[in-house]
């Protein structure tokens, strides 16, 4: 008796716990793992684990080794003594660091300092405020000092109005020592004002110590030149872009070997967004997208010889390869995540291609769950080209029911649409509270081929609005999906995407959703920081007439020309110090849907930017994102 009851009371319990579903709570609880590196020993991955705190309304974080052999964890309160310091130069004499520095007469007290409680800003040119700050006349550069308590720095950029590390996100992977630690290399736009704000010719250049001159190692091209390394052999190597202007170019691989620069990638049909050199530099291993996810990828590395360069896939599956932390034995060390599952490191074992999971920092919150279900599905586009578009299913799928469904808009306009694991726009929850969401793998997205890639470009209402369409049309058909109750979400590219469809969508959709969102391309081109985007995307200002491609982006393919035909209940979304998008964007629709009558709510955050960060706001919009879900669909 006492048996049959505790199975009876155990098997209770499993179905419980089997029918626990993620919620914007346990979203939050979750760890974050950032991966620091292999310690100095080898026999460790050291990484850091950031928890975010609701009550607090911010993170904390906490150090920790694994060992690779055991995966035994341990606590550490500083990586310092674990970790090599990579701005340390190679003979332990220097460490380079960067400061911001103020050079420019901004503020109304530089100019009138007896006005010192005047809060004037005075401007010149542009760039006068990037991503959600405002330009104060301060410039982050790169120094240099002895590696002894004390000493001084000496500023490598001294008098320059030139940022390195680039702003808003740049960090100390934009410098390096060279290998014989006689020079810096750095990562800069040598450009200021109106000329920064309309160019993305970033170059890399290196700074010689001893005679304090600089030269332009990547002179001659005029898109993006990022993310400097060395081969084990000394050869730089970075990441190329060729255009001006284009922020989403292909990206290639760059060796500079023998005074000659040797492109790696140049006949991949791909773009490369991370990479790592082998520890015998023979090969180089990259990631970048391909069909939906994010994988390794290996190229090698022939010189200057008749050998054929030849580009391998190394990793497949439906997931997602991050951080390309380092190497131990034969295994590469990644850090791997999936639509159910938030980053944690791996092993990958390059000889017998196996995974083994290194860390378990949000296993057990998962294992109490009932996971969503990710399906490939390919769809024949209007053109006639094969699309990916993943179908997430809720939790304890039924295909005898019938579903609310999510037509995903992704942003960008050119960023993958893979197996991510976002803490805002997240699939797992969405399915969580019941909903099938489709996301399809539209124009505009890397991992399909650069054609695929670049023909959003100028064409941000026309052939991607079909792909959306095709998309849900298509899993429609399903008789699992409630035809009747169709909603539509995006943010950014997907929010413009959310205002356009609003007005061409035939009464497809029952709801919409639009966060950061472009409403007005032309009031969008005058407010946006980074004037080079739109100048690219939009095919130049609204001003030339003569334009036919600008012209098309400020009428055809301009939301606001649309308006007359909104007849659907509109959620935007807004954080006030988002200066890509800035807040006019989402008071011109909100403003519209009122007057024209239609159900629609503002969700204002001040303090955000075109992401929302802190997590109480994170809970808000979870919250705000599913009741208006439950009141309109």
């Amino acid at each position: 008796m006492k048996k049959t009851l505790f199975l009876m009371l155990t098997m209770m319990s499993l179905t419980a716990n089997a029918q626990n579903v993620m919620t914007p709570e346990l979203l939050w609880k979750l760890g974050r793992i950032t991966p620091l590196g292999i310690s100095k020993d080898g026999k460790n991955v050291v990484y850091k684990v950031s928890i975010p705190s609701v009550e607090e309304n911010k993170s904390s974080s906490k150090y920790f080794t694994v060992v690779i052999n055991s995966g035994a964890v341990t606590e550490i309160k500083d990586t310092k003594d674990v970790l090599v310091d990579k701005n340390v130069s190679p003979d332990g004499k220097y460490i380079v660091y960067n400061e911001e520095v103020k050079i420019d007469n901004v503020l109304g007290k530089d100019f009138y300092p007896n006005l010192d409680k005047s809060d004037a800003q005075i401007y010149n040119g542009l760039d006068y405020r990037h991503w959600d700050t405002w330009n104060v006349g301060k410039y982050n550069h790169v120094f240099f000092k002895e590696n002894k308590e004390g000493s001084q720095g000496i500023d490598i950029l001294k008098g320059e109005r030139f940022d390195s590390p680039q702003k808003p996100f740049g960090g100390d992977e934009d410098y390096n020592w060279s290998p014989d630690g006689k020079s810096i290399v750095y990562v800069c736009k040598k450009k200021a004002g109106t000329e920064y704000a309309l160019s993305t010719d970033t170059n890399i250049y290196e700074y010689n110590l001893e005679s304090g001159k600089t030269i332009n190692r990547t002179e001659g091209n005029f898109g993006y030149d990022t993310a400097p390394q060395f081969s084990p052999t000394g050869d730089l190597t970075w990441l190329q872009m060729k255009r001006d202007g284009y922020e989403s170019d292909k990206n290639d691989l760059i060796v500079s070997y023998k005074g000659t620069k040797i492109n790696l990638t140049a006949n991949w049909d791909g773009t490369v967004s991370s990479f790592k050199w082998s520890n015998d530099g023979k090969k180089i291993y990259f990631i970048a997208a391909i069909d939906g996810t994010l994988q390794v990828f290996e190229v090698n590395f022939p010189g200057l010889t008749k050998i054929a360069i030849t580009v391998k896939q190394v990793t497949n599956g439906d997931f997602d390869v991050h951080d390309l932390v380092g190497f131990s034995g034969d295994n590469l060390v990644v850090t791997r995540n999936d639509m159910n599952h938030a980053a944690e490191i791996f092993l990958y074992n390059l000889k017998k291609n196996t995974w083994k999971q290194l860390t378990n920092v949000n296993t057990d919150a998962y294992s109490k769950l009932a996971l969503s279900k990710t399906e490939r599905r390919y769809v024949t586009t209007t053109d006639g080209k094969k699309m990916l578009v993943w179908v997430i299913l809720p939790p304890n799928f039924d295909a005898s029911k019938k579903y609310p469904t999510l037509l995903y808009c992704q942003g960008g306009p050119q960023s993958p649409l893979t197996q991510s694991y976002s803490f805002r726009w997240n699939f797992q929850l969405m399915a969580a509270n019941g909903y099938v969401v489709v996301a399809p793998n539209r124009r505009g997205m890397p991992g399909h081929g650069v054609a695929w890639n670049e023909q959003i470009s100028k064409d941000w209402g026309g052939q991607v609005m079909d792909d959306y369409l095709s998309a849900i049309d298509d899993v429609a058909k399903e008789s699992y999906v409630d035809k009747t109750r169709l909603g539509c979400v995006g943010a950014s590219y997907g929010g413009y995407s959310v205002f356009y469809l609003a007005g061409i969508h035939k009464n497809r959709f029952k709801t919409f959703i639009a966060h950061d969102g472009v409403f007005n391309t032309q009031s969008m081109l005058g407010t946006t920081e980074e004037v080079f985007f739109n100048n690219w995307d939009f095919g130049g200002p609204y001003w030339e007439k003569d334009n036919a491609v600008a012209q098309k982006a400020y009428t055809k393919f301009n939301p606001i020309n649309y308006v007359q035909n909104w007849n659907t209940p509109i959620l935007i979304i807004q954080g006030g110090i988002d200066f890509r998008v800035p807040i006019g964007q989402a008071q011109e629709a909100f403003q519209a849907a009122q007057m024209r009558g239609i159900k629609s709510r503002l969700l204002y955050f001040p303090e955000e930017n075109h992401w929302v960060l802190k997590p109480q706001n994170a809970q808000v919009w979870q919250k705000e994102f599913f009741k208006w879900l439950k009141e309109t669909l």
